[in-house]
């Protein structure tokens, strides 16, 4: 039994972070005590001679965690040319998740950007999937409800599946407030994984789409 879940999405800015304070937020309300990472993280902004990430934070927030920012996201960085000049150590991400999982019951990662943008490329090019599978976690995916979704959403899939991951589903989210009623019913169509449901724009995520991913490691 899987104890947490990965959070990946289908390009940046697509609400991953909105999804995982949901859930670390209903999982802690429910009793448990929940880890947080987001591993990796670019356009974090320097406060008292640190690199801060706002994503990271509000992830601990959430799931009311006191584990320090040097762990929870051990690789931030001002801009994605300083991660292309320096790559994260999958294995030290790997090292931190063990030692907050080993004092939680519940883990959520934040994966980096689309779940196929770059995090490493030696020896070979390395994504968010490789950091799933290492981790052993299956994989929810995030979707802006926009133009191209469904089509993003199915190379998503596809990707993650090619790097033996399991989908746990997909989650449409809102990303403005003029997005396609449709589209939820199209990519259940489309896409042979379960479509968890749609958060509407600047509202929260319903108990549809938070119950079946806690569910899954309860």
């Amino acid at each position: 039994m899987r104890r947490g879940i990965f959070i990946a999405g289908t390009d940046f800015g697509v609400g991953k972070t909105l999804i995982g304070c949901a859930l670390a937020f209903a999982a802690h309300a429910r009793g448990r005590r929940v880890g947080v990472m987001k591993p990796v993280a670019t356009g974090c902004r320097e406060v008292n001679g640190i690199l801060e990430c706002d994503d990271a934070r509000g992830l601990a927030y959430a799931a009311a965690s006191d584990v320090p920012l040097e762990l929870m996201c051990p690789y931030r960085y001002a801009s994605s040319d300083d991660l292309a000049a320096t790559p994260p150590d999958l294995e030290e991400i790997a090292d931190a998740y063990q030692r907050i999982a080993a004092r939680t019951d519940f883990m959520i990662i934040e994966g980096y950007g689309a779940i196929a943008s770059p995090i490493a490329w030696e020896p070979r090019v390395k994504d968010s999937t490789d950091l799933a599978r290492m981790l052993n976690l299956d994989v929810v995916i995030v979707a802006a409800n926009a133009a191209g979704c469904i089509s993003a959403a199915r190379l998503a899939v596809e990707h993650a599946r090619n790097r033996g991951l399991d989908v746990a589903g997909i989650i449409l989210n809102d990303v403005v407030p003029t997005a396609e009623d449709s589209n939820l019913d199209l990519m259940r169509k489309a896409i042979d994984v379960p479509a968890l449901g749609r958060v509407r724009h600047k509202q929260p995520v319903p108990r549809s789409i938070i119950d079946p991913l806690l569910n899954r490691v309860e």
